[in-house]
């Protein structure tokens, strides 16, 4: 099409050059789209959401989130993959896809916070109930399945408190039950081990993963995703992920794609770093325990060490009881190089101090928390901020 002076802005927006094929680079490109354009009407009619054989309008897939959802699935060991805005939306898909009113879903007491309020909150609004069990006591889990359980959530390590769960037994109880099982695997971070092959032929239905933490690994970009080994399940979480209208945008899935081929690197290092300090933390005279399931003496350390080849870099201490709730928090705003904030696997350590007596049912938790999360600092000069920050206490 030639342009006259007069229709310079149709000659723009209908230009005919289309770039020669063949480039290749390290990184895939990224294309941003909400609107689709398809070839003619036989197109636009034989498409359709539900695969990844073409693409209809930008919420159901792009090259480039098509692209991300097969990483992450490999990543995790599954076959289907879905993005979503963050690890808390891709807790509420599988809660909406899989349970309606008369349900009943199990969740470990030391689960992430908003998975246990989502269930006091919004599930119980729609006639679905929950109860909390004992992750680290199979026989509480036993004991909680009912006839109406038809979702259980499993998570390793437990969130804050760092409890490793015997997964295989829970796993078994369930298969027995007849339920689905979900797992919070952002722990893991498909790393640690493979939440669909936990032993042979033994694994989780579904794995969620707060993208946000180590695929992006830059404290800057919120994701999540579900993943899943079963087509009929993972259209299941789909039509409810497509009636929801859940999307991410292609900027943020950019910035995941470029973080993924260093995210074991990042792990393993972060693993290092985490055990060398939590290690160091063992020996002072401030506190009672340090809760880091690859240390022997941590809770389930000898579940991990059965299951996992790694562990991310996060762990907590628990301050002696004769330090006041207020100490600790003077012991957190005088650290330096530990920033205060919530999330983990960035750059920056992170530290937050919690007081568990009205997080946990059990075990009963006496004294003030303080969770570290490492980034990529040198150990060294963590342990110095450390140090320096305990001369607060007295």
């Amino acid at each position: 099409m030639v342009a006259g002076k007069d229709d310079a802005a149709t000659a723009l927006i209908h230009h005919g050059y289309t770039p020669p094929g063949g480039f290749a680079a390290v990184q895939p490109p990224v294309h941003k789209a909400s609107t689709v354009i398809f070839a003619n009407t036989q197109a636009l009619h034989a498409r359709q959401w539900k695969d990844k054989t073409g693409y209809t309008y930008g919420l159901h897939g792009t090259p480039t989130t098509f692209t991300l959802e097969e990483r992450i699935a490999t990543l995790e060991g599954g076959l289907q993959t879905l993005l979503l805005p963050s690890g808390l939306a891709a807790i509420a898909l599988v809660d909406m896809a899989l349970l309606r009113a008369g349900d009943e879903v199990l969740i470990p007491d030391n689960a992430y916070g908003p998975n246990k309020e989502l269930a006091r909150g919004e599930l119980a609004r729609w006639g679905i109930a929950h109860r909390f069990y004992d992750a680290m006591a199979p026989a509480s889990l036993a004991a909680a399945l009912s006839p109406a359980t038809k979702l259980v959530w499993l998570e390793a390590a437990g969130s804050v408190t760092m409890e490793f769960p015997d997964l295989p037994a829970l796993i078994r109880l369930v298969r027995a039950h007849g339920a689905l099982i979900a797992l919070d695997n952002t722990w893991g971070a498909g790393i640690a081990f493979n939440a669909f092959e936990i032993e042979p032929g033994l694994g989780v239905d579904i794995s969620v993963h707060a993208l946000t933490k180590y695929p992006s690994g830059g404290a800057d970009v919120m994701m999540g995703s579900a993943t899943t080994r079963d087509e009929q399940l993972h259209l299941q979480l789909k039509a409810t992920h497509m009636r929801m209208g859940w999307g991410v945008g292609g900027n943020d899935a950019e910035l995941l794609l470029r973080s993924l081929p260093t995210l074991p690197l990042r792990y393993h290092a972060q693993d290092a770093v985490g055990r060398q300090l939590a290690a160091w933390w063992g020996g002072r005279p401030e506190i009672t325990q340090v809760l880091h399931p690859a240390l022997a003496g941590s809770p389930g350390h000898d579940a991990w060490q059965r299951l996992c080849s790694a562990s991310a870099g996060l762990f907590s201490v628990v301050l002696d009881a004769r330090y006041s709730a207020a100490q600790v928090h003077a012991f957190v705003d005088a650290l330096r190089l530990f920033k205060i904030g919530y999330s983990w696997a960035g750059p920056v350590s992170l530290v937050v101090p919690y007081q568990l007596s009205a997080m946990r049912a059990w075990p009963a938790w006496t004294g003030t928390l303080v969770r570290f999360s490492v980034g990529l600092e040198a150990v060294t000069d963590l342990i110095g901020d450390c140090e320096q920050a305990l001369s607060v206490l007295g």
